[in-house]
């Protein structure tokens, strides 16, 4: 059974990756300049900067910050880990990246004002979205952006109840007896899609709505400039669109 991509991994899980498997990203992304490499092993330590997140939530005074705010943080920590990692020093990357990631977060945390607090994540997010679709293609009105921004809000929710991420206040948003047939065969559908659109921009869609990756940060994970990742999300969303019969 594949494990739930939403849920956060265990420092053990990290252990039970197979040490040549993780070698040869190394090799391949430092060496080899494969930047897809990059990508890969942000996904595998992703869990464990989700988790530092989480327990730092707990320990530091809110003051307003959310789960969505700290793993933000977590993941620019992650990202610079990544980046001046030098497996040849024999460190293990976890324990190289943990001191990073907990360094980002106290940055973002103590940079973040009382007014910035006051905006949830999902408040931004979404306005990074309607400003990347609006921007992302050509010849787009007014109208077709905001269609284009319900569709991509729609994913959002849509992902939300497969269990491939967890609601932002933690509740329950899973279809009552009545809803579930249609609602299940909507989410399959749609991870179908999702796996149908080319490469990057099935990445930029899972790291995106799945695990709450910003386009900043998906930009820096892929090599591409935000603009070209805006471009691409757009794309993708057109495309889901269309597919799933809402055009």
């Amino acid at each position: 059974m594949k494990a739930r991509r939403g849920t956060v991994t265990s420092g053990l899980g990290l252990l039970l990756v197979p040490p040549r498997v993780e070698a040869s990203l190394w090799r391949r992304f430092r060496y080899e300049r494969e930047t897809r490499c990059r990508e890969q092993i942000f996904t595998r330590y992703r869990g464990l900067a989700r988790s530092i997140a989480l327990r730092q939530l707990r320990v530091r005074p809110r003051n307003g910050i959310e789960l969505r705010d700290m793993e933000q943080f977590a993941y620019e920590g992650l990202l610079v880990a990544i980046d001046r990692f030098d497996p040849l020093r024999g460190i293990p990357f976890g324990a190289f990246a943990r001191r990073r990631i907990i360094g980002s977060i106290a940055d973002g945390t103590s940079r973040m004002s009382e007014i910035d607090a006051q905006y949830s994540y999902r408040r931004r997010v979404e306005a990074e979205r309607l400003r990347s679709i609006a921007t992302g293609g050509d010849n787009i009105d007014a109208l077709a952006a905001l269609a284009e921004l319900a569709a991509g809000l729609a994913v959002g929710l849509i992902l939300e109840g497969t269990g491939l991420i967890e609601p932002e206040d933690g509740a329950d948003r899973r279809p009552g007896a009545y809803e579930s047939l249609a609602w299940r065969q909507l989410q399959t559908q749609l991870v179908q899609e999702i796996d149908r659109l080319p490469e990057r921009e099935g990445v930029i869609v899972r790291q995106h709505y799945e695990n709450g990756v910003s386009f900043a940060q998906i930009a820096q994970l892929l090599g591409l400039s935000r603009g070209r990742v805006s471009q691409l999300h757009a794309s993708a969303i057109g495309k889901l669109r269309t597919r799933m019969g809402y055009r």
